[in-house]
């Protein structure tokens, strides 16, 4: 279940907003230019469908979404036991960063938790099959599969060298772990 969770930035247990449906979800974070989306495919393509398949699974949401994004791209992430350097990539993306350019995610199978912190506040945002989230450049933010992900994303782009992660230096995200819970991690 999607889940947004907002917190003080200096007072990581105390919640101030705890929702879960989408409607609210997105209404709580528009103002901050965030999108959040629900997306539903006549068909879901399986976790190890090949790259071309899942694509065009959402072909049309894609072509919609670019369009209206000026992005040129999409391809395919999975993020799994299998990864490379899996361990060193979590911590990469469990450190505060910026990007120049949009972070559009789109989740085909599995869940994890962007975490966003925009004045003062820190909105931890648990998306799962079929939420889509862009966060707008620049918004400072980590990102957890958890420990033992099992994630198949869409990623959407206008050039690949926006992505390149703009470390804050901030230690916000040892304060507010980005925590997915246990059985969700592995479960779509």
């Amino acid at each position: 279940m999607s889940r947004l969770t907002v917190y003080r930035d200096d007072a990581p247990d105390t919640i101030l907003l705890d929702v879960t449906t989408p409607g609210e979800i997105a209404e709580t974070l528009r103002p901050h230019n965030i999108r959040f989306d629900r997306w539903s495919a006549p068909v879901t393509p399986a976790p190890d469908a090949p790259a071309e398949e899942v694509l065009e699974a959402y072909r049309p949401y894609l072509d919609t979404l670019m369009g209206e994004t000026g992005a040129g791209s999409a391809d395919v992430v999975r993020i799994n036991a299998s990864t490379p350097n899996l361990p060193e990539l979590r911590k990469k993306f469990l450190s505060e960063h910026t990007h120049s350019e949009d972070e559009v995610r789109f989740f085909v199978h599995g869940q994890g938790a962007f975490v966003l912190h925009i004045r003062g506040r820190v909105y931890s945002v648990l998306c799962t099959q079929g939420d889509l989230i862009s966060v707008p450049a620049g918004i400072p933010h980590w990102f957890d599969a958890g420990p033992s992900p099992d994630v198949v994303a869409l990623r959407v782009f206008t050039d690949t060298t926006g992505w390149i992660a703009q470390y804050t230096g901030d230690d916000i995200a040892n304060r507010f772990p980005a925590e997915v819970p246990a059985e969700a991690s592995g479960n779509s």
